[in-house]
């Protein structure tokens, strides 16, 4: 067994002829949170959709657990939670009931077990309070939270949050990364973040994954990329200067 929970493996994705992901490879090493880097059209949303199984590479392959999300989708996917876009959730309908009709998804999960699940995912985002308010009540960041809870009814060991703080107010971006930090250290769950928050990410991260119209520019140690006197944001811009 190796200390990597994912394994991306010279990926490609091409489409309609234009090449999105040239011969992309890096790893993730269990128990860390990682930030996923890159200027606009760089391919983070593709990646991300790569490694959520929602589409399929040209060339290449990615292992999660050692288990290849090519040819065993199926399985490698119910190891995985993600928010890829903002969530949604019926407005009329509270936390706890709409919580209850996603467990449905997890199959693996006996009736008993989505219902008990429900109840340790709002506890853990500190939504318990709120569980009967309807959601079209809730804030954006308490729709965030809400949105992790859904990500986290299968159990996942890896936890993938596309631009997560996008529109939060200071209060909800430190509620969001409290509980990010919280499920890292206190659950064990690796976490992938891609955002353009450089900030937020110094303050969560240790590893570093920067790509650029496609191309990978650097995978490695948050304090490899940038120096002990440097932000994270300074080694950015001279990284992707280059």
């Amino acid at each position: 067994m190796n200390d990597h929970i994912l394994s991306v493996q010279n990926i490609t994705k091409k489409v309609r002829g234009r090449v999105l992901l040239d011969s992309i490879s890096f790893v993730i090493e269990k128990g860390t949170i990682c930030g996923l880097l890159g200027p606009n059209g760089s391919g983070k949303t593709t990646l991300i959709r790569l490694l959520t199984g929602l589409i399929r590479p040209n060339n290449g392959d990615i292992y999660i657990n050692e288990n290849s999300i090519v040819t065993n989708r199926k399985q490698v996917v119910m190891n995985i939670g993600a928010i890829v876009e903002s969530p949604i959730f019926f407005p009329y309908m509270s936390g706890k009931e709409n919580l209850r009709n996603l467990a449905r998804l997890h199959p693996q999960l006996t009736v008993t077990e989505q219902k008990d699940r429900v109840e340790e995912v709002l506890q853990i985002v500190n939504l318990e309070d709120r569980a009967k308010d309807k959601v079209g009540t809730y804030s954006l960041g308490m729709k965030q939270r809400l949105g992790i809870a859904q990500a986290l009814l299968g159990k996942p060991s890896f936890l993938i949050l596309d631009e997560p703080v996008n529109g939060l107010d200071p209060m909800g971006i430190r509620d969001l990364r409290e509980l990010i930090l919280r499920l890292n250290q206190k659950y064990g769950i690796t976490v992938l973040i891609s955002s353009h928050l450089l900030d937020e990410l110094q303050k969560v991260c240790s590893q570093i994954i920067v790509i650029r119209e496609g191309k990978m520019l650097w995978s490695g140690h948050k304090d490899e990329l940038a120096r002990s006197n440097q932000s994270l944001e300074d080694a950015f811009v001279e990284l992707v200067s280059r």
